[in-house]
Order: structure tokens, then C-alpha cells, then sequence
């Protein structure tokens, strides 16, 4: 399975936001400027959390976004589903039916076949384990290093602005 580097990117602005908490909102600009990525791309991104309640923008020259909610109620699954969507990763098109399997009878089809079923298995651990995991339980593997030159930058930022 593989997510666009929006997944990465929105986690990634969530766990600065959540750093940064009480400083006011901060706009795309900054956000892209502190990881050198396109403002426009991202803001498309940040849009998407917006929508799924897990950011909240202030509109004007001193806008931006913020975390909508506290870090221990945003899962990494729900930044992932904001971004991607919550369509299945693996889709069934019952192919086993074609071809070779046409001529089977329709009893033979009654259940999903065991691809199917082993794959919705497989990404269901995959959904439960991101759920488990929220943006609080990252910042608490995260080194006390990286938040304070987060946090730096995005004061001298705001002073040189």
C-alpha cells in the first residue's frame, strides 16, 4: 500500500501545531517554509484536515491553522483518512470468476474468496494499529532537541516577520 506524501506532510504540520499550541494560528506559508514544501500543495492538504475536524483555519493576514482538538484526540488514522479518504486500500473485483472460473457454479462464489479475505484481514490490523496510535503518543517519542528548534524557528520567524 502506498499513501501520497500528503499523509506525511499533514501528520507532520498536526505534531508541529500541537508543539507550537497557544502561539496562535500559523499560516501555510510558515508551515511550508519549516519543511520546504509548496505552499499551494500543502494548503490543499491542511484544507482536508480542516473539513475532517482535526485542524481549524482563522481566515486574514494574521491566520492560519491550528489544531482543532487535543493531540490525544487526533489518531493517526484519522489524519490518514483525511487525506486519503476511507475507501478500502484493497478492492475485490472477483476476477476469480472470469476466464477459467466462468464455467464454476454460483454456490462456488458464495463467500469472498481467501485473497480477499486475508487482504481486508491484513488492512483492518493496519486501520485498528494507526487508531490506536495518536498525535499525543508521537510527541512523546519525539526528542526534546527537535521541539525546541521547531519552536526556535518558528519564533524567529514570527520576530523577523
Amino acid at each position: 500500500m502506498r499513501m501520497s506524501e500528503g499523509v506525511e506532510w499533514g501528520l507532520h504540520c498536526c505534531v508541529t501545531l500541537a508543539w507550537l499550541d497557544g502561539e496562535g494560528p500559523v499560516s501555510t506559508a510558515r508551515l511550508a517554509a519549516s519543511f520546504e514544501l509548496p505552499a499551494a500543495y500543502l494548503n490543499k492538504r491542511l484544507q482536508a484536515l480542516v473539513r475532517a475536524g482535526i485542524l481549524s483555519s482563522t481566515p486574514g493576514a494574521r491566520g492560519g491553522f491550528q489544531l482543532a482538538r487535543p493531540p490525544e484526540r487526533i489518531t493517526l488514522m484519522d489524519v490518514v483518512a483525511a487525506i486519503e479518504g476511507t475507501e478500502d486500500a484493497f478492492r475485490c473485483a472477483e476476477i476469480r470468476q472470469r476466464g477459467a472460473g466462468a464455467e464454476a457454479s454460483g454456490r462456488e462464489y458464495g463467500r469472498p474468496c481467501g485473497i480477499s479475505t486475508a487482504m481486508r484481514r491484513a488492512e483492518l490490523a493496519w486501520r485498528r494499529e494507526l487508531a490506536a496510535q495518536t498525535i499525543a503518543d508521537v510527541i512523546a517519542a519525539t526528542p526534546a532537541s527537535a521541539v525546541e528548534r521547531t519552536r526556535r524557528w518558528f519564533s524567529s520567524e514570527r520576530t523577523s516577520a
